[in-house]
């Protein structure tokens, strides 16, 4: 049976795919740059590995010889994505990966004839980033086909944040904020719109515009060419993210990011299952169109690192079974809105305007 090279096994969302893996019949491979730590949690497992730097493409190419799919999970991905799609391109492996950053989506786009020409898939985004938001952005463009604008917000309630996730914020901070104007990707200062949301009926939640992924990934899936995307924010957290927009020299400075990056590295590994368990993500959107005519909806489903392993390994088992399409793709594009249904516990509302 076919096996997955699962690049980055030793990250939190890495041993949240190991454990579910046999459920969808998905055999790992274990891999990463650091025998060190991958070599025990392979005999933990009982699963093979791999050792390869990303910076070693030689290595790389020899990891991914044999194996039809890699699923990469080791971020920064804005650092990591480029050596392994081009490793991929090399030794025509399928690529998957759970970013949520843009710059890896547009080079995905910017991979894609590469790709089509190698007959492999690039698909970045197989998690919470972005799966749930990629599916309600087709889903509401299906509902509104001449729909020319787009709002999505996220709320991963009670959730946590694992050091992969702290680690990659901490990479774009000041950079700004993005929204997507006349198909166009625009910088935008931090926090630069607020929203109220109903994630829930009868509870509205303020939101702050961040630079999602979707502005990305829900462009090529709808071409819905204005996009703004919004996260569920504290008042005091919003304040806090305006007022970054002045310290933005401070927040991008690299003595300041290695200094973030050791706090984050001695305090910050991940939710633990009971947090898993009773966090949940919460997904809203909403498209209109040029006469005004709106349409919503709204997602709930299980906690947001769980719902990356649920979905990067439904994805995998997909692509396994020989259903992908050459070339550059998103989730929604390629498997429908109705993928994230497929993920348990997972529920879609449509909102009377």
């Amino acid at each position: 049976m076919a096996e997955v090279l699962l690049y980055g096994a030793n990250g939190y969302t890495a041993g949240l795919i190991i454990d579910l893996a046999g459920s969808y019949g998905v055999n790992l491979i274990l891999a990463g740059r650091s025998a060190e730590k991958i070599k025990p949690l392979a005999e933990r497992y009982g699963l093979p590995y791999r050792i390869a730097d990303l910076q070693d493409s030689g290595a790389l190419d020899a990891i991914l010889q044999d194996v039809p799919v890699v699923l990469h999970c080791a971020g920064p991905f804005i650092r990591t994505a480029l050596p392994m799609q081009q490793a991929c391109l090399r030794t025509g492996t399928h690529y998957l990966d759970i970013t949520g950053e843009i710059p890896v989506f547009e080079q995905g786009v910017a991979l894609h004839q590469q790709a089509t020409d190698k007959n492999i898939m690039l698909m970045s985004g197989v998690g919470f980033d972005v799966v749930p938001t990629d599916c309600l952005a087709l889903y509401l463009k299906q509902r509104l086909p001449d729909a020319t604008h787009l709002q999505l917000a996220i709320n991963n309630q009670d959730g946590e944040v694992s050091h992969g996730t702290a680690s990659t914020v901490l990479e774009n901070l000041g950079v700004g904020g993005m929204v997507r104007k006349d198909g166009k990707l625009v910088t935008v200062p931090v926090a630069h719109k607020t929203l109220h949301v109903p994630f829930e009926a009868g509870k509205m939640l303020m939101c702050m515009t961040i630079p999602w992924g979707d502005l990305s990934t829900a462009y090529y899936t709808t071409r819905i060419p204005n996009i703004e995307t919004y996260m569920a924010t504290p008042p005091a957290m919003i304040r806090a993210a305006k007022l970054s927009n002045y310290l933005s020299w401070l927040l991008g400075s690299p003595w300041f990011k290695r200094f973030a990056q050791r706090r984050i590295d001695k305090s910050l590994t991940g939710p633990n299952e009971q947090v898993r368990q009773k966090a949940r993500s919460l997904v809203w959107g909403k498209a209109w169109n040029s006469q005004g005519v709106s349409v919503q909806a709204r997602l709930e489903g299980p906690e947001g690192y769980t719902l990356t392993a649920i979905a990067a390994l439904r994805i995998t088992r997909n692509v396994l079974d020989g259903h992908w399409k050459p070339g550059y793709q998103t989730p929604a594009s390629m498997y429908g809105p109705d993928l994230i249904l497929e993920v348990p516990n997972t529920t879609r509302e449509d909102i009377r305007d």
